[in-house]
């Protein structure tokens, strides 16, 4: 069964609480849901902007949900959770996703272990909230440190001297494998992006997905993460997305531009039956007050 139809399927059947809810109708429904991801607001950089803020200026602005970035949050103590969980039902929006960070591509299995129980407790952290997805990353070799420079080099680094890509890509199926279980449990599907490292090219993030082959792991689609040729790699993966984040770049681009065809990628997804959610991510330097109203109003036009 693969990953749509296992969706569709659970749907149907009382097993999943919160994640029928958010997971099921966006897949019943044909119509779009537009989420606003936290870090459209903060880019790493001072002042710090919230999640409870994010959730307030997605309900003002007509958005169905919040994607959550981890190392956004206050806290993780259960009343800081439950108070995140309340205020985005008391402004009638869902927390959909969970955009973690964490590296499996690393020689010592202690540091891989110690990614697998961080994101072990964000699993925990995203059933806590209601949550029905995890944005996962593969993790990168981190041959180059900044990644300002790792930005300069269009995310291309070496493999670590004394190791191949076959290592990296085993050691990161594997740590995965070890996540599905609680996954599953929590009825929480992990998302693997189209990030940097490993799953930089379609190739990488297909094989690490079609190597597990598990309902619990499916392709997060980020739209600015291909750097060239975009719209063919897009295609390539759109199949097995389970959820969308769509890049804007308004006032200029953190690290890189790009001018991406919005009609043309809501065609890619029309075209994979993909019926998910549009988690917008804007990462221009204009104010988010203005940048990102914008931002979400073009993709409404475009997937309308």
């Amino acid at each position: 069964m693969d990953r749509r139809k296992f969706l569709s399927t659970a749907a149907l059947a009382p097993i999943a609480g919160y994640f029928l809810q958010s997971c099921g109708n966006s897949i019943m429904r044909s119509k779009y849901k537009f989420a606003i991801a936290t870090y459209s607001y903060w880019h790493f950089r001072e002042p710090k902007v919230t999640v409870q803020e994010v959730i307030d200026h997605a309900a003002n602005l007509g958005a169905h949900g919040v994607d959550v970035l981890h190392v956004q949050m206050d806290n993780e103590t259960p009343e800081y959770l439950k108070s995140l969980r309340q205020r985005a039902e008391n402004n009638g929006v869902e927390l959909i996703c969970l955009s973690i960070h964490q590296d499996f591509v690393d020689p010592d299995e202690a540091v891989r272990d110690r990614n697998i129980e961080h994101t072990l407790r964000c699993i925990d952290i995203a059933y806590e909230l209601g949550i029905s997805y995890i944005r996962l990353n593969s993790g990168r070799w981190n041959t180059i440190k900044s990644f300002d420079e790792l930005m300069a080099k269009r995310g291309i680094e070496p493999v670590l001297p004394g190791f191949t890509e076959d290592d990296g890509f085993n050691w990161c199926i594997d740590s995965i494998m070890e996540c599905l279980p609680a996954a599953e449990k929590a009825s929480v599907v992990l998302a693997l992006e189209n990030h940097w490292g490993l799953t930089r090219t379609p190739e990488g993030l297909l094989r690490i997905v079609n190597a597990i082959d598990s309902p619990w792991l499916g392709v997060l689609m980020d739209t600015g993460n291909f750097l060239e040729d975009p719209y063919d790699k897009l295609e390539q993966i759109a199949a097995q997305a389970v959820f969308v984040q769509a890049k804007t770049y308004y006032g200029g681009g953190e690290w890189y531009t790009l001018d991406l065809d919005y009609p043309r990628i809501a065609q890619i997804l029309k075209k994979a039956n993909y019926q998910g959610y549009i988690s917008l991510e804007f990462e221009g330097k204009e104010d988010a007050n203005t940048g990102v109203p914008k931002s979400l109003e073009l993709l409404r036009q475009a997937f309308s």
